[in-house]
C-alpha cells in the first residue's frame, strides 16, 4: 500500500528532466557571474567618485543574486538539487562612466541571449511548468536593456561635461 502511495504522490511530481535542469544551473552561474560584474563595475565607479553610479551598479549586483535565487529555487521546488558551476572573476578594462555602463549592457545582452536559449530549451522539451518564470525573465530583460540604454544616451548627451555626468551620477544614487 506505501509503495502504491509514493507511486502515485511521484506522479504527480512536478520533477523536472535533466536538460532543463543542466540549462537552469547555467542559468544560476550566470546569474551570479553577472553579479560579480556589477560587483566590480561598482569598484571601478567609486573610484572614479562617482557614487551614485556605484550605487546604481551594487543594486544591481544585488537584483542578479535575486535571480539567480529565482532560478535555483525553481529548481529545489522541483526536487533538483542546483549545482553552481565555476564562475570567472570579471576582466573590465574600464576607466569611465560611459564605458561601465557600456559593459554593463553588453553583459545584459549577454544574459538576453541566455534567456533566449533557455526558452527555446523550454519549447522544445515541452517544460510548461518553467514557462511563467522565463516569462518573467524576458520581460526583466528588455527593461533592463532599455534602462542601461538610457542611461548610455544620456551620458552621451553629457559627453565630457563634468556637471552633466554628475547630475546623472545624483539621479543614479537616489534609485
Amino acid at each position: 500500500m506505501l509503495t502504491a502511495l509514493r507511486k502515485l504522490c511521484t506522479l504527480g511530481a512536478m520533477t523536472i528532466n535533466e536538460k532543463i535542469a543542466s540549462a537552469f544551473n547555467n542559468q544560476v552561474t550566470a546569474e551570479l557571474e553577472a553579479s560579480m560584474v556589477y560587483l566590480q563595475l561598482s569598484y571601478v565607479l567609486d573610484d572614479l567618485g562617482l557614487t551614485g553610479m556605484r550605487d546604481w551598479m551594487k543594486a544591481q549586483s544585488k537584483e542578479e543574486l535575486e535571480h539567480a535565487q529565482k532560478f535555483a529555487q525553481h529548481l529545489l521546488d522541483r526536487d533538483y538539487t542546483p549545482q553552481i558551476g565555476d564562475i570567472a572573476p570579471p576582466k573590465l578594462d574600464v576607466t569611465s562612466a560611459i564605458e561601465a555602463f557600456e559593459a554593463s549592457l553588453a553583459h545584459e545582452q549577454k544574459i538576453s541571449g541566455l534567456i533566449r536559449e533557455l526558452a527555446a530549451i523550454q519549447d522544445a522539451e515541452k517544460d510548461y511548468d518553467s514557462r511563467a518564470l522565463i516569462d518573467w525573465f524576458l520581460n526583466e530583460q528588455i527593461e533592463e536593456e532599455a534602462t542601461v540604454g538610457e542611461i548610455i544616451d544620456r551620458l552621451r548627451i553629457a559627453g565630457d561635461s563634468g556637471s552633466g555626468i554628475l547630475r546623472i551620477d545624483g539621479e543614479l544614487g537616489s534609485r
